[in-house]
């Protein structure tokens, strides 16, 4: 079996592949204080707990954007796996031309959903892919899987507790959908400025990138935020909650 794992600014995702579909994901906090023995320990009590095996793995795959992280993690590997992961870089074979004026400088994350897109939805034409995580990035791809970049925004959670924390009065609220977009009391109307606010931006940077890109374009979500922000659009075509972990998976076979 394969496990891959997307280590995040906030948190880490972990999947487990049998070859023919996922048996299952966790996704555990990125704490940079956390040791290789306590990562080993707390993906021990997951697999316990899902009724699997830690000695059935027998690959290993790792994308991260938080570079202190790795180590720890390797180094769990080794010792709790027996295995060296294969860890995601610009310098690997991604299937795709990455058009970056400095391609070391793209989030592994960003190449993995890109690599997941392509493969996945490489038919629909020129694809824009949103990943709603501790930042939103919006990456464009040509048919032919010329990686072109894109932008990037600060993430909902990180501008909500921001809000929280330099507004004396306001307080940390529940990111749910408000009833409407003029409310009259304070918690919605912070739900209101920040899911409608974040659905503008989305809506607002699809309609630039697609003219920049012809006209058209397959647009794709994903990440915490993806199914909530795309309930409120007509833009996005298609909620991949697991892109990333395909990606990853896609990537091994690629590399193996």
């Amino acid at each position: 079996m394969l496990m891959v794992m997307d280590v995040g600014n906030t948190n880490i995702v972990v999947g487990v592949h049998d070859g023919k579909s996922w048996q299952a994901h966790w996704r555990i906090s990125s704490s940079r204080s956390r040791t290789s023995d306590e990562f080993g320990i707390i993906l021990g009590s997951m697999f316990a707990y899902s009724g699997m095996d830690m000695k059935d793995i027998e690959n290993i795959i790792i994308s991260t954007v938080v570079p202190p992280l790795l180590v720890p993690l390797c180094n769990m590997c080794k010792r709790f796996f027996s295995i060296t992961p294969f860890v995601v870089t610009s310098e690997i074979n991604t299937g795709l031309k990455l058009d970056y004026d400095d391609p070391s400088q793209i989030g592994a994350d960003r190449i993995v959903n890109a690599v997941a897109a392509h493969n996945l939805y490489g038919d629909k034409g020129n694809l824009i892919i949103i990943d709603f995580g501790t930042a939103t990035t919006f990456c464009a791809l040509t048919p032919a899987g010329e990686y072109l970049g894109g932008a990037i925004a600060p993430g909902i959670g990180i501008s909500t507790e921001a809000l929280f924390q330099k507004a004396a009065k306001l307080p940390r609220i529940e990111l749910i959908k408000p009833p409407k977009a003029i409310c009259r009391d304070t918690i919605h109307a912070m739900r209101s400025g920040v899911i409608f606010g974040f659905v503008g931006q989305m809506d607002g940077l699809i309609t630039r990138m697609k003219k920049e890109l012809g006209g058209q374009a397959f647009v794709i979500a994903t990440g915490g935020f993806g199914k909530l922000m795309a309930s409120e659009s007509d833009l996005v075509d298609v909620v991949e909650p697991f892109l990333t972990l395909e990606g990853l998976r896609i990537l091994h076979e690629m590399n193996r």
